[in-house]
């Protein structure tokens, strides 16, 4: 568990280029709303990699400056929270969307509210709090999660693929995401003297 509490935006790294390869060999085969979710997962993948790889110092940030933590390398957000939340709930929520995709389009609205949510968190919300102009994560979120949201909804209501149900639940969905699985998730989980420390270059600014 230490070596994926370390290492998993790193596996997700290679996901992102296996996702990638897959999508470019089995294209002919994959209707337009399965294409815009595999890529949604490959950016996934690529998000995660930029707050906690390169540049990488997403969990002292969020930690600083959402939560005005004096422990930014544990308190709220620790090591062992990011890998839960972004892998048991990013990852199988992600992947799951695109694997089903027209069958379950509900879930592919809920994944894509997601990712608009974390492009108005990169984007406004972190910089306005920390008076930044850039944060781990804001690049991966403007290039890869808005014009894969709006390509989305394109497809979606341009080929008529949702019904009111599928709106209802994917958006009430993607705010339970959004709250549940990340925020509340993150508070849940918070320990002032948790040995799921966050190394040094996590913090840094």
């Amino acid at each position: 568990m230490t070596f994926l509490r370390n290492h998993w935006f790193d596996l997700g790294f290679g996901g992102a280029v296996i996702t990638l390869l897959l999508t470019a060999l089995f294209r002919g085969n994959l209707t337009p709303l399965s294409l815009v979710l595999c890529l949604n997962l490959a950016a996934l993948f690529l998000h995660q990699f930029e707050e906690y790889r390169f540049p990488g110092y997403f969990p002292g940030m969020m930690n600083s400056v959402m939560f005005r933590s004096d422990q930014p390398d544990r308190y709220p957000l620790n090591s062992n929270t990011a890998l839960i939340v972004n892998v048991t709930v990013g990852w199988i929520v992600y992947l799951l969307a695109a694997v089903f995709a027209e069958k379950a389009v509900w879930l592919g609205i809920a994944t894509i509210l997601v990712s608009v949510g974390n492009f108005v968190a990169h984007t406004f919300l972190f910089n306005i709090r920390g008076k930044t102009f850039y944060n781990p994560g804001m690049a991966t979120s403007i290039l890869l999660f808005l014009p894969l949201s709006v390509w989305f909804f394109a497809v979606v209501i341009g080929r008529n693929l949702a019904t009111p149900w599928d709106y209802g639940i994917g958006i009430v969905l993607g705010i339970l995401l959004n709250v549940l699985g990340i925020l509340k998730m993150i508070d849940w989980l918070k320990d002032r003297s948790t040995t799921f420390v966050f190394a040094p270059r996590f913090v840094k600014r």
